[in-house]
């Protein structure tokens, strides 16, 4: 037995069972191997979260915050990128465009021209215009689709009475034909119409951007409330509309029970204060994450402290009001948030009576995981006076990363400021291109920018712009050289513009200047250099052609001397 035992293990080792052998062997091989490969995709597919492009380490604060195509304006005194800005155009569903052939067909149009029959203005041909007429409507929108060329209409409202019997004022919603921002924009003008002897229609003038006020919509008043459901997902969404009235009053608690039943939470003191809006918001956006992480009303300090780096006075400024910068009406609308003085003011009347408890937090380790099961009515987090350790956004690092992420689709940009970005970009007829020349300092410092300077001046634009930009087009410039004079010898081959020749639209007879001075208690508002920068930078983005000072007109780094492969990483 033993014997032929082992004969018989033996035998599956002969010369002619070697193919089968090595077959099997090799079948056995990729079976395991694909087994391995299936429990490690697995365990992958389980654990592994997609990076959040809304959402970095703090340490990449600077490169997620201006990363984008507009290379020159890269530093922590340019533009922050805000929430509408990672909205892509391409992926955003506007609605219908409006084209002329959309325009009520039955209109008989001549020339511009809508003809009345003679009995509907017999012995009233000299009457007042009815601006509410539907051939009076028709007869206008046509003749806007035919002015601006270089937009897309989505919307029309009725008309309305203008200043005297032979105007009309009309609002439209629109978007640039080659807008890249996912916004609408909204003008309103007014027409000057005119009525023949033969009871001939025409629209004799369209007035500029924003003359027809009396077809501005104003918002009804709603009553804030504390009490908010998380937004659905169309409503986090909603495109900024650029040229609506804008409500940006402080919410109210409007009941003590609806004030003692509330949770709150409140971020004190820290060294973020004067820091760079860039720093402010990433701070600010951490608070914010974390009262949402914990279903609790974020009580927020309007009043913020702006850097040295935008003011005139090359000192902090305090005193500065959120709303002169970012959308605060789209911020109370999509999350809970209430103003310090007006909750410490409630607080301070219901608080023993009612028996709401604080709790203090003085470590920013203590993560906001650890405080979900806080039944008090207020969290504090409460920081001290050393730095870094004392900035607000590190309360969202280490483990907390992956738990509280930043609601940055909540911060828009100013739509005052936007406003005037949109004024300038029609009164350039939305056709236009933009060049972006940083000079200054850096121009001067010829070891880390060795040709920046010659790269920038007026012979070397108008050789490197020759190829780039059609002669005779408008050409806005952007850039930080206080003696627009110097960009003089461009205007042999462009018609150029500079932010300050808008001056009228910040002035003290501007609509900016009247809304901020009401915001500020009657004070009168400095455009700073943040607004400015704010404003040249969007500008600048809306040009059909945008042409870069270091991707496009000189050879330097915008870091400096051997740092080009750095940025670029």
């Amino acid at each position: 037995m033993l014997g032929r035992s082992a004969f018989s293990r033996t035998g599956s080792f002969r010369p002619e069972n070697l193919g089968q052998n090595a077959m099997a062997m090799i079948g056995n091989v990729c079976f395991s191997v694909f087994v391995i490969g299936v429990l490690v995709f697995t365990i992958i597919a389980a654990t592994y979260e997609p990076e959040d492009p809304l959402f970095h380490p703090s340490t990449k604060i600077t490169t997620f915050l201006t990363s984008k195509s507009n290379a020159t304006f890269k530093s922590d005194n340019t533009v922050v990128r805000t929430g509408e800005d990672f909205m892509a155009a391409n992926e955003t569903v506007f609605g219908s465009i409006i084209n002329m052939a959309d325009v009520d067909n039955s209109v008989n149009t001549q020339s511009g021209e809508t003809e009345t029959t003679a009995s509907q203005c017999e012995g009233n041909a000299g009457g007042p215009i009815d601006c509410r007429d539907p051939e009076v409507f028709h007869m206008m929108m046509r003749a806007t689709i035919e002015k601006f060329k270089d937009i897309h209409f989505y919307r029309f409202g009725k008309p309305a009475p203008g200043s005297n019997d032979s105007t009309c004022d009309m609002a439209w919603r629109f978007r640039p034909k080659d807008g890249k921002a996912a916004a609408f924009y909204k003008d309103y003008r007014r027409f000057v119409i005119d009525r023949s002897e033969n009871c001939t229609l025409s629209v004799v003038s369209i007035g500029e951007y924003h003359s027809g006020g009396n077809a501005r919509k104003r918002k009804k008043n709603q009553k804030p409330g504390l009490e908010k459901s998380p937004p659905k997902l169309d409503q986090v969404n909603l495109l900024p509309v650029v040229g609506e009235f804008v409500n940006d009053s402080l919410p109210v608690v409007e009941s003590e029970s609806s004030f003692s039943h509330g949770k709150y939470l409140i971020y004190m003191g820290g060294g973020d204060r004067c820091k760079s809006i860039n720093h402010y918001l990433w701070s600010f956006l951490c608070a914010l994450g974390e009262a949402q992480y914990l279903n609790r009303t974020l009580v927020m300090d309007l009043s913020i402290c702006l850097s040295s780096i935008y003011t005139s006075s090359k000192q902090d400024e305090e005193g500065k009001d959120f709303r002169f910068y970012f959308d605060f009406e789209h911020l109370k609308e999509a999350a809970s948030v209430l103003d310090k003085e007006q909750f410490w003011a409630d607080w301070k009347k219901w608080q023993q009576k009612d028996g709401m408890a604080l709790h203090l937090v003085e470590d920013f380790r203590v993560t906001p995981m650890k405080l979900m099961d806080v039944k008090d009515a207020l969290i504090m987090r409460k920081f001290g006076s050393v730095e870094p350790d004392n900035y607000w956004y590190r309360v969202c690092e280490g483990e907390t990363e992956s738990v509280v992420q930043r609601p940055w689709h909540l911060i828009w940009k100013s739509r005052r400021l936007m406003d005037i970005v949109s004024v300038i970009a029609s009164r350039l007829n939305w056709d236009y291109d933009s060049v972006h020349i940083v000079r200054g300092e850096k121009a001067r410092n010829k070891e880390l920018w060795p040709n920046l300077d010659a790269h920038t001046s007026p012979d070397a634009l108008l050789s490197t712009l020759r190829d780039k930009i059609d002669e005779g087009r408008n050409l806005y410039i952007a850039t930080n050289e206080p003696d627009t004079s110097f960009f003089d010898p461009l205007k042999d081959k462009y018609t150029t513009h500079f932010l300050d020749e808008y001056k009228d639209l910040w002035d003290e007879t501007s609509e900016w200047y009247s809304e901020t001075t009401k915001l500020n208690n009657g004070i009168p508002v400095e455009f700073d250099g943040y607004m400015r920068v704010s404003i040249d930078t969007e500008v600048f983005l809306r040009g059909k052609k945008q042409i870069e000072t270091f991707n496009d007109l000189t050879s330097d780094c915008k870091d400096g001397i051997n740092t080009c492969n750095v940025a670029a990483n």
